[in-house]
C-alpha cells in the first residue's frame, strides 16, 4: 500500500498546510462556532472555553484566516502601496513610513514593487484580487484607464507626484514647478550664465514640472538658452550626463538636476574635471535625501516634505475608505522649500 506524502502530487493526500478551526474544535472538545466566538473581539466566550481553544490553536499553530471577514465586512484591512525606484532614498523612506501609519491606522501593508518609470497597469487587476481597500502609489505611474478601473471597483486611490483624478483617484505633488523656479532665481542670483539641466526621465511629471518652473525662472530674466540632457535619476547617469555637458565647448556654469542622485553625481563629474563648486560650478537638486547635507556634498535643494505628503495622503485614502468621494479636480501640492548649501554659495562682486 502507497503511504501518503506530503509532497507527493502523484499519490495520497497532501497533508494540509494550515490548521482549521474545525482541526482546533476536535482537539479543544468543543464547537466549531466557540472558536469562532474566542477569535472574534467582543464575542462571548467562557474563561474555561476560551482557554481550551487557545491552548488547542497553540499546538496546532492555528491563526484565523482573513477571509470570511472580508466577505462579511466588504473590507480586508489591507492597503496596497506601489513603488519603484527605492535606491532613491526619498521614496525608499516615503515607502518606509508610509507603511509605519498605515500599520499604526490599524490596516495591513501590502507592497508592489514595480520597475522605476513603468505603468502598473499590468498589476492593477492582481491588486486588486486581493481586495484591498485601497492603493497608495508612491512613485509609480498610473495611465487614465487604470484609474478608471479603480473608480469602477469603488478602490480608493493616492498617486504621489501624478496628476491624475476622479472621485476615488487622488493625487499628492511636491510644488515641483515651484522648485524649478526657486532653484532659476537662486542661479541668475549667484551669477549663472549659462544653464543646463539634468531631467530624470524623458515624460516623467515631475521632472518635466521641475524643468518648466527652472526654464520659467530664466526665461523671466531673459534666458532661453539652457542644455539639457537626461539622466534616468540616478547617480551614475548624473555623472556621466554632468561630464558631458561639462566637457562641452561652451560648458555650463549652474546645473540644475531633477533628483539629488543625480546632482551628488554631477558634483563629482566636475570635480573629475578639475572645477571647483561653487566657483567654477553651481549645482542643485531635489528631494533633500539625508546624502545632501553631508559636509562633503553640502548639496543646494529643494527639499520634498515627505511626512506632510504621507499626513495629506492617510487623511485622503481614509475619507474615501469611508465613502466619502471626492469632489471635482482632486490634485494636492505640497510645498517644497528652497535649501541653500555650498554648492551654490557662491559670492558675486557687487555691481
Amino acid at each position: 500500500m502507497k503511504k501518503n506524502n506530503p509532497s507527493d502530487p502523484s499519490g495520497g493526500q497532501l497533508r494540509k498546510k494550515y490548521a482549521s478551526s474545525m482541526d482546533v474544535a476536535r482537539l479543544a472538545g468543543v464547537s466549531q462556532s466557540a472558536v469562532s466566538r474566542t477569535f472574534t473581539e467582543g464575542a462571548s466566550v467562557s474563561p474555561k472555553t476560551r482557554a481550551k481553544v487557545m491552548k488547542a490553536a497553540d499546538e496546532l499553530g492555528y491563526g484565523p484566516s482573513i477571509i470570511p471577514r472580508i466577505m462579511l465586512t466588504h473590507r480586508s484591512s489591507l492597503i496596497a502601496i506601489v513603488s519603484g525606484g527605492l535606491y532613491n532614498p526619498f521614496y525608499a523612506s516615503v515607502v518606509e513610513a508610509l507603511a509605519q501609519a498605515i500599520q499604526k491606522s490599524g490596516s495591513n501593508v501590502m507592497f508592489f514593487s514595480v520597475n522605476h518609470g513603468e505603468y502598473i497597469d499590468e498589476i492593477i487587476p492582481d491588486i486588486l484580487g486581493y481586495r484591498v481597500d485601497g492603493i497608495i502609489s508612491a512613485l509609480s505611474i498610473v495611465s487614465p484607464e487604470a484609474a478608471e478601473r479603480c473608480a469602477k471597483m469603488h478602490t480608493p486611490v493616492v498617486l504621489f507626484n501624478n496628476k491624475l483624478s476622479n472621485e476615488w483617484v487622488a493625487s499628492i505633488c511636491s510644488d515641483n514647478v515651484e522648485g524649478g523656479r526657486q532653484i532659476a532665481s537662486l542661479f541668475l542670483k549667484r551669477g549663472g550664465k549659462r544653464f543646463a539641466y539634468i531631467g530624470g526621465k524623458k515624460g516623467n511629471l515631475a521632472s518635466e514640472d521641475r524643468f518648466a518652473g527652472y526654464l520659467a525662472g530664466l526665461m523671466r530674466e531673459g534666458v532661453t538658452d539652457v542644455a539639457v540632457t537626461y539622466g534616468d535619476f540616478r547617480h551614475d547617469e548624473g555623472y556621466e550626463a554632468a561630464r558631458k555637458l561639462l566637457a562641452a565647448k561652451r560648458p555650463p556654469d549652474a546645473i540644475f538636476c531633477a533628483n539629488d542622485l543625480m546632482a551628488l553625481g554631477a558634483m563629482e563629474a566636475a570635480k573629475a574635471a578639475g572645477l571647483r563648486i561653487p566657483e567654477d560650478v553651481l549645482i542643485a537638486g531635489f528631494d533633500d535625501i539625508p546624502a545632501a547635507s553631508w559636509p562633503s556634498f553640502d548639496l543646494t535643494t529643494i527639499r520634498q516634505d515627505g511626512d506632510a505628503m504621507i499626513r495629506r495622503a492617510m487623511d485622503l485614502l481614509s475619507k474615501m475608505i469611508d465613502g466619502e468621494q471626492l469632489a471635482g479636480n482632486s490634485l494636492h501640492l505640497i510645498a517644497a522649500p528652497l535649501v541653500e548649501r555650498g554648492s551654490t554659495a557662491r559670492a558675486v562682486p557687487a555691481g
